[in-house]
């Protein structure tokens, strides 16, 4: 096999773990920010505070991007199994 497909393959590969990462990292972070302007405003300084927040925040966000990323996912592997029959 060429050196072209597999390096599209990779490049796709890497770009889709972007994709299907960023949104929950996002939402974590900016989550994490709002709890922690809220404690230094109100000078509550409890580290476990923040934990159920943004555990309900990224399950939100899997929830309702979960469709997205099993799409893509399911593209992707298509992508895999076209390439395998062309190779064989």
């Amino acid at each position: 096999m060429p050196a072209e497909p597999l390096l599209y393959l990779l490049q796709k590969a890497l770009l889709l773990t972007l994709l299907l990462s960023a949104f929950p990292l996002l939402v974590s972070l900016l989550t994490g920010f709002f709890l922690s302007l809220l404690q230094s405003v109100t000078q509550i300084q409890e580290s476990t505070l923040s934990f159920a927040p943004k555990m309900l925040a990224v399950s939100l966000c899997l929830l309702m991007l979960g469709p997205m990323m099993g799409r893509e996912l399911v593209a992707f592997t298509r992508l895999l199994f076209f390439y395998i029959q062309k190779v064989s």
